[in-house]
């Protein structure tokens, strides 16, 4: 059986049939990456640049960053605290989702755009302890109207960077090129 599979695979036909099963592959590898790195539509078009323009600092719609894995998203009620005092948001076309959640009392549903596959142990927490600024990662946010991630966020990308960080000293080296610092 197997040697009649092998000597069809061989034959041109055989082998038109392995193109086109490997440019399936590819294609629906390439699709699924850029699927996975394109910015998913949310509930409102968040202006980043008009916020840190402002000098909000990121931490102050995502304090779950010092404290662990997700950054977290605000709610309704953290973004009226500021907006119910604003004439802008009676009149800006971006806000109508805004005032529809408090006056009805439901969660804007964000969905999240820089994650992590599930077999990843990501924590925001020892990287601000490092010194990392949320720009080092995401990119320049004060010149994004909508936020995009700036790179693959990818083991490739994490290791680059590790790497850097314990350049000359073997003891981080050693702790941050384990596998089981991200993986346990």
């Amino acid at each position: 059986m197997i040697s009649s599979v092998v000597k069809w695979l061989s034959e041109p036909l055989g082998r038109v049939a392995l193109l086109i099963v490997g440019l399936t592959v590819i294609s629906g590898a390439a699709w699924g990456i850029n699927v996975l790195q394109t910015t998913p539509e949310q509930p409102i078009e968040f202006p980043h640049v008009r916020h840190v323009s402002m000098g909000i600092p990121c931490l102050y719609c995502h304090p779950g960053a010092t404290r662990g894995p997700s950054a977290g998203l605000p709610s309704p009620m953290k973004c009226w605290g500021c907006h119910q005092q604003m004439e802008i948001t009676k009149t800006s076309p971006l806000l109508p989702p805004l005032v529809a959640a408090i006056e009805n009392g439901t969660p804007l549903r964000w969905v999240p755009v820089a994650q992590v596959p599930d077999f990843v142990q990501f924590n925001h927490r020892p990287h601000l302890a490092a010194g990392l600024n949320c720009e080092d990662c995401h990119g320049n946010v004060a010149q994004m109207t909508i936020y995009q991630n700036p790179q693959v966020m990818n083991m490739g990308w994490c290791l680059n960077c590790h790497r850097e960080r314990s350049a000359g000293n073997p003891e981080l080296e050693k702790k941050l090129l384990d596998c089981g610092t991200c993986h346990y």
